[in-house]
């Protein structure tokens, strides 16, 4: 009889564990069927890029482009106010700015057989202001 409940034993956790990796397995297909999805216009032609992205925010390129393979985030230089002195905006009275460069490589074609090597998305407080390619870096 205790034979039997071992057998038992062993007979549950092999079926538990088939059951698992299958499941995994299932799981895994799908997530791979939406990545392939998601990354199925992983590449445009410059206006079809700039009609798009231009002025739109940042949680919808990321979530059309995915992560950038590079970020950055652009600061004021040590002494500027200095430098520029009163030009422009009372720096006591005006909003801070935040500008933050994303860049992805090789999603804009420039000709039928050729993509630019890196394009820059520019940021200012969430937004796309600025769009440029690139392929001398």
């Amino acid at each position: 009889m205790q034979l039997n409940i071992k057998k038992l034993g062993l007979s549950l956790a092999a079926v538990t564990l088939l059951a698992a990796t299958s499941v995994y397995a299932a799981d895994a297909k799908k997530v791979s069927a939406n990545k392939s999805a998601s990354a199925s216009k992983s590449s445009y032609t410059e206006n079809q890029f700039l009609d798009t992205f231009s002025g739109k925010s940042k949680s919808l390129v990321s979530a059309k482009l995915g992560a950038p393979a590079k970020k950055e985030l652009s600061v004021k230089p040590a002494g500027a106010a200095g430098f520029l002195g009163k030009v422009g905006a009372d720096e006591k009275n005006s909003k801070r700015v935040n500008v933050e460069m994303w860049y992805y490589n090789n999603i804009v074609n420039y000709d039928p057989k050729n993509k630019y090597k890196e394009t820059e998305i520019t940021f200012v407080n969430d937004k796309v202001m600025n769009i440029a390619f690139f392929n001398n870096r």
